[in-house]
């Protein structure tokens, strides 16, 4: 690299054509030559700040984004004593706080995982991905076993208490981001990156089909497919896709009389409001009593036994009822807000990596509350989605407040747009 010198730069002091751009010399600084002066420092640190060219400001986390997340967790643990303190005065000896001290020790482990994961650099915690992928693999193995994990109305999904779906999904995140952002190059070719990202999705999926657990799979490929699609994955790859996953959705269907029962169900509810469109019927009454205003927080009538899994899968419904459409505003509303934060995140990321673990995360979020608020109102067929912050659910919780703390350690490390 040829060399001049420069007596604006040190008084004759040898500078390389790197250096006269604006980065002292290290190699003359070592050979005996003046101490750096503070300009010279500072852009020795502003150089050290830059991934692939592009200028990073390290700071404070994103306070919008955090803002959003407690304001929907004090609501939906508000929304959660309302729904579910009936029920567990009846069922836990007089305890009306059973569901709610219980999500509240969720909550507290979720804040740890969120703390954590929000000072560990991304860069550091993605370098654990394929472990916690193997991990989640082998207890969604283990709950598959007679005697081991839980059977709760038919379907296997807990392992004492706690649910390995949740930490799947996360897993899956966490190693389709490392791939994609490290093989960034072949997300083009269908053999070699769109494939084994479909190797990934599949074997969550056919262990949490097995349980079976069909809505975590939708939202374990869906989330997915979204990361893949922001990696730059070509669009007619996914309608390659389309075709076996359609074909084989329709032969599920066929084949599983309680899903064909869910789908025309679906179709026409109150054609069997007493069976198959009981869930669906009890829900759209909860909401159609709700009106403007609501009936008052506290006041529902269909949490009584009527709508079924009021605290958790149909807690939206006690909440159009209670709140109204008032209340169902300001809570898509919120969710709108975190989602479209959430993707200003990913827009500002320093690096494939961060965007792509913040579109996973809050796809996952984005995506369960459009499906739940969906089914709840019958735009969607019946499957088990509970609502992000609200449900019952301390495993959910806890995962999802750590998919918080991933988001907001992105947002530590934003490009200088």
């Amino acid at each position: 690299m040829a060399e001049r010198n420069d007596p604006r730069r040190g008084g004759g002091r040898v500078y390389n054509r790197r250096s006269y751009r604006g980065e002292p010399d290290y190699y003359n600084n070592q050979r005996g030559g003046r101490v750096p002066e503070a300009a010279e420092v500072k852009v020795r640190v502003k150089n050290m700040l830059r991934v692939g060219g592009t200028k990073i400001r390290f700071g404070a986390f994103d306070y919008q984004f955090l803002l959003f997340t407690i304001i929907l967790v004090a609501f939906g643990i508000i929304m959660l004593y309302s729904a579910s303190s009936s029920r567990a005065y009846s069922n836990q000896d007089g305890d009306s706080l059973f569901f709610v001290k219980r999500q509240l020790t969720g909550l507290a482990f979720g804040v740890v995982a969120m703390v954590l994961c929000m000072i560990f650099d991304y860069h550091l915690i993605a370098r654990f991905a394929t472990g916690l992928f193997v991990l989640s693999v082998i207890l969604l193995v283990l709950v598959l076993v007679p005697g081991v994990g839980t059977n709760v109305n038919g379907a296997t999904r807990w392992l004492y208490g706690f649910q390995p779906s949740e930490i799947a999904k996360l897993a899956t995140i966490l190693l389709l981001a490392k791939f994609l952002s490290e093989y960034r190059d072949r997300v083009g070719n269908f053999f070699k990156g769109f494939l084994p990202c479909l190797g990934i999705m599949g074997v969550i999926a056919c262990l949490l089909m097995l349980e079976p657990h069909f809505s975590a799979t939708i939202l374990v490929v869906f989330t997915g497919m979204l990361m893949m699609f922001a990696a730059g994955a070509k669009i007619k790859h996914f309608f390659v896709l389309a075709v076996p996953v359609v074909l084989g959705g329709i032969v599920m269907v066929i084949t599983s009389p309680y899903r064909l029962l869910r789908i025309t169900a679906f179709l026409d509810p109150f054609a069997d409001k007493q069976g198959s469109g009981w869930q669906i019927v009890q829900s759209l009454y909860a909401i159609g009593s709700g009106g403007i205003f609501g009936v008052g927080f506290g006041q529902s009538r269909q949490k009584y036994m009527s709508l079924p899994e009021p605290h958790n899968d149909f807690i939206f419904s006690v909440l159009a009822e209670e709140l109204g459409w008032v209340g169902v505003i300001v809570v898509i509303a919120l969710f709108v807000c975190l989602v479209f934060r959430g993707i200003r995140i990913a827009q500002k990321a320093p690096d494939m990596l961060g965007a792509l673990i913040v579109v996973g995360c809050i796809g996952l979020i984005g995506v369960q509350a459009l499906i739940n608020i969906g089914v709840v109102s019958a735009s969607f067929p019946v499957t088990g989605m509970p609502l992000p912050f609200f449900s019952y659910g301390g495993t959910a919780l806890s995962i999802t407040m750590a998919e918080i703390g991933l988001i907001l350690n992105v947002s530590r490390q934003e490009r200088v747009l």
